[in-house]
Protein backbone atom coordinates (compact mmCIF):
# COMPACT_ATOMS: atom_id res chain seq x y z
CA UNK A 1 0.00 0.00 0.00
CA UNK A 2 1.28 3.46 -0.84
CA UNK A 3 1.35 6.28 1.69
CA UNK A 4 -1.40 8.03 -0.25
CA UNK A 5 -3.62 4.93 -0.11
CA UNK A 6 -2.91 4.58 3.61
CA UNK A 7 -3.83 8.20 4.29
CA UNK A 8 -7.11 7.84 2.37
CA UNK A 9 -8.04 4.77 4.41
CA UNK A 10 -6.96 6.44 7.64
CA UNK A 11 -8.98 9.56 6.87
CA UNK A 12 -12.10 7.52 6.13
CA UNK A 13 -11.67 5.47 9.32
CA UNK A 14 -11.07 8.54 11.49
CA UNK A 15 -14.10 10.30 9.99
CA UNK A 16 -16.33 7.27 10.56
CA UNK A 17 -15.16 6.90 14.17
CA UNK A 18 -15.62 10.64 14.76
CA UNK A 19 -19.22 10.55 13.51
CA UNK A 20 -19.94 7.38 15.49
CA UNK A 21 -18.67 9.02 18.67
CA UNK A 22 -20.73 12.17 18.05
CA UNK A 23 -23.86 10.05 17.62
CA UNK A 24 -23.04 7.91 20.67
CA UNK A 25 -22.45 10.97 22.88
CA UNK A 26 -25.80 12.43 21.81
CA UNK A 27 -27.67 9.16 22.39
CA UNK A 28 -26.08 8.50 25.81
CA UNK A 29 -26.04 12.16 26.86
CA UNK A 30 -22.28 12.07 27.46
CA UNK A 31 -20.26 15.27 27.58
CA UNK A 32 -17.79 14.91 24.70
CA UNK A 33 -15.64 17.47 22.91
CA UNK A 34 -14.20 16.31 19.61
CA UNK A 35 -11.30 17.96 17.84
CA UNK A 36 -9.84 16.86 14.53
CA UNK A 37 -6.62 18.25 13.13
CA UNK A 38 -5.51 16.46 10.01
CA UNK A 39 -4.93 12.84 10.94
CA UNK A 40 -5.25 13.35 14.70
CA UNK A 41 -8.63 12.88 16.38
CA UNK A 42 -8.95 13.91 20.03
CA UNK A 43 -11.97 12.83 22.06
CA UNK A 44 -12.23 14.68 25.38
CA UNK A 45 -14.75 13.02 27.71
CA UNK A 46 -14.39 15.76 30.35
CA UNK A 47 -14.19 13.88 33.66
CA UNK A 48 -13.35 10.57 31.94
CA UNK A 49 -10.23 11.86 30.17
CA UNK A 50 -9.13 11.79 26.57
CA UNK A 51 -8.76 9.25 23.81
CA UNK A 52 -6.44 10.23 20.97
CA UNK A 53 -6.42 8.43 17.63
CA UNK A 54 -3.85 9.28 15.00
CA UNK A 55 -2.49 7.98 11.73
CA UNK A 56 1.18 7.01 11.68
CA UNK A 57 2.01 7.06 7.97
CA UNK A 58 5.63 5.86 8.34
CA UNK A 59 4.38 2.75 10.17
CA UNK A 60 1.14 2.47 8.12
CA UNK A 61 -0.79 2.14 11.38
CA UNK A 62 -3.53 3.86 13.34
CA UNK A 63 -2.55 4.46 16.96
CA UNK A 64 -4.95 4.88 19.88
CA UNK A 65 -3.93 6.34 23.23
CA UNK A 66 -6.42 5.92 26.07
CA UNK A 67 -6.51 5.60 29.83
CA UNK A 68 -6.29 1.79 29.47
CA UNK A 69 -3.16 1.94 27.30
CA UNK A 70 -1.76 2.44 23.83
CA UNK A 71 -2.83 0.38 20.84
CA UNK A 72 -1.61 0.01 17.26
CA UNK A 73 -3.84 -1.05 14.37
CA UNK A 74 -2.49 -2.32 11.05
CA UNK A 75 -4.24 -3.40 7.85
CA UNK A 76 -4.79 -7.14 7.62
CA UNK A 77 -7.19 -8.73 5.15
CA UNK A 78 -8.82 -5.37 4.29
CA UNK A 79 -9.48 -4.33 7.88
CA UNK A 80 -7.72 -2.59 10.76
CA UNK A 81 -6.68 -5.06 13.45
CA UNK A 82 -4.97 -4.61 16.79
CA UNK A 83 -1.35 -5.67 16.32
CA UNK A 84 -1.24 -7.03 19.87
CA UNK A 85 -4.23 -9.38 19.88
CA UNK A 86 -5.61 -9.41 16.32
CA UNK A 87 -9.01 -8.01 17.36
CA UNK A 88 -10.70 -5.85 14.69
CA UNK A 89 -11.03 -2.05 14.89
CA UNK A 90 -14.72 -1.85 15.90
CA UNK A 91 -14.67 -4.37 18.76
CA UNK A 92 -11.35 -2.97 20.02
CA UNK A 93 -12.73 0.58 20.07
CA UNK A 94 -15.87 -0.65 21.86
CA UNK A 95 -13.69 -2.10 24.62
CA UNK A 96 -11.40 0.96 24.81
CA UNK A 97 -14.30 3.45 24.99
CA UNK A 98 -16.18 1.24 27.49
CA UNK A 99 -13.16 1.13 29.79
CA UNK A 100 -12.65 4.88 29.44
CA UNK A 101 -16.27 5.66 30.38
CA UNK A 102 -16.79 2.89 32.91
CA UNK A 103 -19.91 1.69 31.13
CA UNK A 104 -20.60 -0.74 28.32
CA UNK A 105 -20.51 0.87 24.89
CA UNK A 106 -20.94 -1.12 21.71
CA UNK A 107 -19.72 0.48 18.52
CA UNK A 108 -21.67 -0.36 15.40
CA UNK A 109 -19.72 -2.22 12.77
CA UNK A 110 -17.11 0.34 11.74
CA UNK A 111 -16.04 -0.10 8.14
CA UNK A 112 -12.32 -0.22 7.72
Amino acid sequence: MTESEFLQLADRSLSTFEQTMEDMADNLDIDLDIERQGYVLTLDFDRFGKIIVNAQAPMMELWVAARCGGFHFARRNSQWVNTRDGVAWGPSLSRIVSEQLGQAVVMPDLPA
